[in-house]
């Protein structure tokens, strides 16, 4: 069963007397524990699309199921409820915590969204700093670490509630070659191990190359569909 089902999805901005199309009658299917990759040129829906499927944003029409929700109708505290619980979250900015540690910044989404006992909190926060290999770092503030471990701390973050759908908007913007390609490994790993699904908005070819499924968005509407896996190009 699909993770994400979309069916004549579609988005308008009204800007004063204009309006907008952003998106415009999308439907893709996205299957859970796949590495999914939106590509675009910037104004193309790329952020608009990851905003609709992480409820921060409502379709003007059309349908949106994730996880077997209908996000399409959710009230604003549902959709926040919805959003804290089932779906993660990675940054090209990062967007850590500056007055908080990278234990902290981890851990946060569990204070905030979810009655974890404290000795829970711990174990999955130490687990994931462990698995993305910033451990000893953990009492360091984010301007004490690099960008590449801002970036593995905000991944630890995403991961943190077990969500089975972390949305990354051009994760690896802000990190150089090396950088990007031990992030990319590190969301591939947790693909595996977890079965977590990734779906990114990018223009990085870096992640395109290890993207299972590709979807190309321009002018708010789907032109292409690459299965690489399955060696199948279709639209």
């Amino acid at each position: 069963m699909s993770l994400i089902v979309a069916q004549n999805l579609s988005k308008t901005y009204a800007q004063g007397e204009i309006r907008v199309e952003a998106l415009k009658g999308l439907d893709f299917n996205i299957e859970p524990a796949s590495f999914v990759s939106f590509v675009g040129p910037s104004g193309s829906g790329k952020t608009t699309l990851l905003n609709l499927i992480g409820c921060l944003d409502k379709p003007t029409s059309g349908t949106l199921s994730v996880a077997d929700t209908d996000v399409s109708h959710l009230d604003r505290r549902m959709a926040a409820s919805f959003r804290g619980e089932r779906i993660g979250f990675i940054f090209q900015d990062f967007n850590l915590i500056p007055v908080l540690t990278a234990y902290e910044n981890v851990e946060y989404p569990l204070l905030v969204v979810q009655n974890t006992p404290s000795s829970e909190r711990r174990r999955r926060v130490l687990a994931l700093l462990d698995a993305v290999g910033m451990a000893e770092q953990k009492n360091k503030y984010p301007d004490q670490i690099s960008g590449g471990q801002k970036q593995r701390v905000a991944i630890a973050r995403a991961l943190v509630a077990d969500p089975k759908l972390v949305l990354a908007d051009e994760p690896t913007a802000n990190l150089d070659h090396e950088t990007a390609y031990m992030v990319i490994d590190v969301m591939k790993r947790m693909k595996t191990e977890l079965g977590t699904t990734f779906v990114f908005s990018t223009h990085d070819q870096k992640i395109v190359g290890e993207a299972e499924t590709i979807y190309t968005l321009e002018d708010g509407v789907l032109s292409g569909r690459e299965v690489k896996n399955n060696n199948v190009q279709s639209m």
